[in-house]
């Protein structure tokens, strides 16, 4: 199983099916079911179904209300690169937490 490392507050609007899209600077072949992991910790699940772009920071802010992230921290995140909205369905909030050990350097992917 892989977790995605996500920050908060997009973490847990993740796995509430508040964010539907996470925006990402790389494409992924990820499909299917894995974790999400926020502050060393897994809070819930999703599934990634399609990964759309790329997008510019503009095009993107358009679908703000699939993805959250204002247009300026679109800009900011993207550094002048192109950006993918991984797309999610299903989504899970766990009642409780489970730490995990993220392996120093990861900023991405955790294999579980």
């Amino acid at each position: 199983m892989r977790g995605l490392i996500v920050r908060e507050p997009y973490a847990s609007m993740i796995v509430r099916g508040e964010k539907v899209w996470e925006i990402r600077k790389q494409n992924t072949k990820i499909r299917g079911k894995i974790l999400i992991i926020s502050n060393g910790y897994v809070i819930g699940e999703v599934e990634i179904v399609d990964v759309l772009g790329p997008f510019t920071p503009e095009e993107l802010a358009k679908f703000e209300e699939l993805h959250r992230v204002s247009e300026e921290d679109l800009k900011e995140y993207s550094q002048g690169k192109k950006l993918y909205a991984w797309v999610l369905k299903n989504p899970r909030e766990y009642g409780e937490k489970k730490k995990v050990e993220v392996p120093k350097g990861a900023q991405v992917w955790v294999k579980l």
